[in-house]
């Protein structure tokens, strides 16, 4: 692919994407930032947790991104109760007319495109894990038989960030696994009362269909081709290894982070940064976009200290100082 075709390749996506964004919110209204780094995820192959109260309208905004971006949605209710076979299947033993007996496997919710993982830490931990090989690998193993998901394949999964009696918080390999951490806040009060008047009255707005899956495929190798600037880059590594207490980047924050985010949180930035600014229109990311992405790739795969707890610090306000400390003397250099 030739740098004019690239570049003509890339305007003729961004065209569709807004196209994609305007669908998207004429259901699920007032929440373009929540939109927008959902769909970022969609377009880097990855998947997204969905933090917010009830009544905020993820489910919403799962069933109107399965309609634009046609692809085949499931959704489970996570539970205490909930078994792997209840996610992944599992195999039947069947008699024939003649007598003969075999097994049949009968697939579960996660052969889909798009999977929603509703109140995901409801759920047990052995339960959890079996959408681990899932998320990563993009198969399931059951009864020995490695079966393919995909592609598309990716996980939205919810998680109510207030009431966690009966919950069992998600693990770190798995928190990992989800691409961004998107915070889905109260709409203001002029998209609330837009809400009311779209969704109380005889007729409702239908998403239309924009993307195929083979569509959504393309557009997921098409950001890998966007190039990144060597700022950019340097930024990301900057930024990624200033957020680990262990390394000689990262001594600030030594005795305010337990951990902080591997390799995998670097690799998240390249590919988001790249995927957000084709969604604004650009052709290339720019520390902005790293800026953007900082939060919803970084928080998830951090954690603080007894001592920092105990200060009232917080990972949002951290991670905020850190890129700006970072940002600014990318942009002095």
């Amino acid at each position: 692919m030739t740098d004019a075709t690239l570049v003509q390749a890339m305007e003729d996506l961004g065209q569709k994407l807004a196209a994609a964004r305007d669908s998207v919110a004429g259901r699920f209204i007032g929440q373009e930032m929540v939109v927008e780094l959902t769909m970022a995820a969609l377009l880097s192959g990855g998947h997204a947790l969905l933090v917010g109260l009830p009544g905020l309208g993820k489910t919403l905004l799962v069933d109107t991104l399965s309609t634009v971006m046609g692809l085949k949605a499931n959704r489970i209710q996570f539970t205490p109760d909930l078994m792997p076979a209840d996610i992944l299947g599992s195999e039947v033993l069947e008699t024939a007319a003649d007598g003969s007996r075999s097994f049949r496997f009968l697939p579960g919710p996660v052969f889909c495109e798009l999977l929603m993982a509703d109140e995901i830490n409801r759920a047990s931990p052995r339960t959890q894990s079996a959408l681990l090989q899932a998320m990563q690998e993009r198969e399931v193993t059951i009864a020995g038989v490695h079966r393919k998901l995909g592609p598309p394949f990716h996980v939205l999964a919810t998680q109510n960030p207030i009431e966690q009696e009966g919950t069992y918080p998600l693990p770190e390999a798995q928190l990992d696994r989800f691409l961004v951490q998107v915070d889905v806040p109260y709409p203001t009060r002029a998209a609330e009362r837009d809400i009311l008047l779209a969704t109380t009255g005889a007729t409702s707005t239908q998403a239309a269909q924009v993307f195929t899956p083979s569509e959504l495929i393309a557009a997921q190798s098409l950001i890998r081709r966007m190039p990144v600037g060597d700022k950019v880059v340097e930024a990301i590594l900057d930024l990624v290894r200033a957020c680990r207490p262990g390394e000689p980047e990262g001594r600030e924050l030594s005795e305010t982070l337990s951990w902080g985010p591997g390799p995998r949180a670097a690799q998240a930035l390249m590919l988001t940064v790249r995927a957000r600014a084709l969604l604004r229109g650009g052709l290339a990311p720019s520390l902005e976009d790293v800026a953007a992405m900082a939060k919803p790739v970084l928080e998830h795969r951090m954690a603080l200290s007894f001592t920092a707890r105990a200060r009232g610090e917080n990972l949002e306000a951290i991670i905020a100082r850190t890129t700006a400390r970072i940002l600014r003397l990318e942009v002095a250099a």
